[in-house]
């Protein structure tokens, strides 16, 4: 059963998640490091089909296989879009042995408390019967932190893991993601309250409902080590939380037991203006050092 499957490579391959996932206001950001401007596009269907042409270039480049690439996020637009003729969550499995997420969020609430709560997710089951059809493993939703707030810190883990519950029962694994922002004027204050919160939230999860954690590299290297051993948790993954891509592998390969999934810090040095030669090259590059910083920890 591929669903079994999956779940033995996430678990047990050494790699890391490509972050491919960029949507609504983070597209055009996206575009213009990749070398597109605005003025390249006219509306909302242009500007997704350049980023699913961005994001196709690099499913199929050479260097992205399930050999270090083991997992990727994907938008929703992607989930539905194709590769080399293929639905893209089977093109990934299939074709390249990497397991594929679907991005479920619908962004962010304004700031109270000190964090962001994530806004409501109208037709989330409807999406999640979507995903499961297309062979989709698991889901990703985010959720920000920016002040060491206890009481806003339990609302964030206390929303991730509700909503982690109703993903749950569509088979799916979900990744909560609660993330602290690395500008945070108190991050490690922050990042040690969201560990007690998130330890409180698994001791009490069934134990037919795993789920996966996407978190802030912290400031104090392995302090996540307890969550990244709890039996409810198949594998904690990292974001780059605006690091350049050699500060954020600097800080991963600190964290053992801990991998990537990185979105920025992936695909900062590619452009469009790139040959296929160039551009496989720099991605090579990338995924060879998030890779190390994944698997080789100091």
């Amino acid at each position: 059963m591929a669903q079994q499957s999956m779940k033995a490579h996430i678990t047990e391959a050494g790699g890391f998640l490509a972050a491919l996932d960029q949507s609504g206001g983070s597209t055009p950001g996206a575009l213009r490091l990749y070398g597109i401007p605005e003025s390249a596009y006219s509306g909302e269907a242009e500007m997704y089909a350049l980023m699913h042409e961005m994001r196709v270039r690099v499913m199929t480049a050479p260097a992205f296989t399930g050999d270090k690439v083991i997992g990727a996020i994907l938008f929703e637009r992607t989930m539905d879009g194709e590769a080399h003729g293929k639905p893209v969550p089977s093109f990934l499995w299939e074709d390249k042995g990497c397991v594929p997420f679907l991005k479920v969020d619908k962004g962010l609430e304004a700031e109270a408390d000190g964090v962001s709560l994530m806004k409501p997710i109208p037709g989330l089951d409807t999406l999640l019967e979507r995903a499961v059809k297309l062979g989709v493993f698991g889901t990703k939703m985010r959720s920000t932190i920016n002040l060491p707030s206890e009481s806003g810190i339990a609302a964030i883990a206390r929303q991730q893991f509700e909503i982690g519950a109703q993903i749950s029962r569509h088979g799916l694994i979900p990744i909560l993601e609660p993330e602290v922002s690395i500008k945070s004027p108190d991050k490690p204050k922050a990042e040690a309250l969201l560990r007690d919160a998130l330890a409180r939230g698994l001791d009490n999860l069934p134990a037919d409902q795993p789920v996966m954690l996407k978190l802030t590299i912290p400031d104090v290297p392995d302090l996540y080590k307890d969550l990244i051993a709890h039996d409810r948790v198949l594998r904690v993954v990292a974001l780059s939380g605006g690091y350049p891509r050699h500060d954020a592998c600097q800080r991963l390969a600190r964290n053992h037991g801990m991998i990537a999934s990185f979105s920025r810090a992936l695909l900062e040095e590619l452009k469009v203006s790139m040959s296929d030669e160039e551009f496989n090259a720099a991605l090579k590059e990338a995924i060879d050092e998030i890779y190390t910083a994944s698997t080789v920890k100091v």
